[in-house]
């Protein structure tokens, strides 16, 4: 890197159904630091698959409750279609249900709207770079979620780290009795690349056949 560059800030996606509180959150992001940047925001869940499909952000902080559905009901429409993006939920809601359901579906963290406004930033930055992040008190929550069900792995577990998010998205779908075809579809990329993805997962998970994937899945709640 040259010294006349610089660092690109993370993008960043607003979904809340309050506009007050949008107003607010864009104008903090952009007052406390310029490594993000606020590229669109949506009041609805209808508003937030659309905007996000065309804004394409990093990262999306996502509320848990609205008029129309719920940060999971985002997250089980955008997800498929762009795994890359990081989604991290910012709510009132400290409910273990609502943390529960949200990460099951593939946030990346979760804090409560009494987080301030510097620790936000560092929030995002955090999942755009790949670390889970979650207020003290929810953490609890996740780690009894995940690991009080028998034969199920901590959700800290390096195994499941080993993997990128398109092996972890092709694993899903290999686990839910998806064919190589249909799993090429679902992703928007070749069956050829499918079954690249497949034989690294099975390299690094040391295991033999995807059947015993699809155990392995299952017991990481990926499936």
């Amino acid at each position: 890197m040259t010294t006349t560059e610089q660092k690109r800030p993370v993008t960043v996606f607003l979904v809340d159904d309050h506009a007050l509180f949008r107003a607010g959150a864009r104008t903090e992001l952009a007052a406390l630091s310029d490594e993000v940047r606020v590229v669109g925001e949506a009041g609805s869940v209808g508003e937030a698959v659309a905007g996000i499909r065309r804004a394409r952000p990093q990262v999306v902080l996502l509320d848990v409750h609205m008029p129309d559905g719920g940060g999971a009901e985002v997250l089980r429409r955008v997800r498929p279609e762009l795994p890359e993006v990081v989604f991290l939920a910012l709510s009132v809601s400290d409910a273990a249900e609502d943390v529960i359901a949200v990460i099951r579906a593939g946030a990346r963290g979760y804090v409560t709207k009494t987080i301030s406004s510097r620790e936000l930033v560092r929030a995002v930055l955090r999942v755009a770079d790949g670390d889970a992040v979650f207020s003290p008190r929810l953490a609890g929550f996740v780690l009894d979620a995940f690991a009080d069900r028998p034969g199920a792995q901590p959700i800290n577990d390096p195994d499941l780290d080993l993997l990128t998010p398109r092996e972890r998205d092709v694993l899903r779908l290999l686990a839910r009795g998806y064919a190589y075809k249909e799993i090429a579809s679902e992703l928007f990329i070749s069956v050829k690349t499918v079954e690249t993805h497949v034989s690294s997962v099975l390299r690094k998970t040391q295991l033999s056949n995807r059947y015993e994937l699809s155990r392995w899945a299952s017991d990481r709640r990926l499936v």
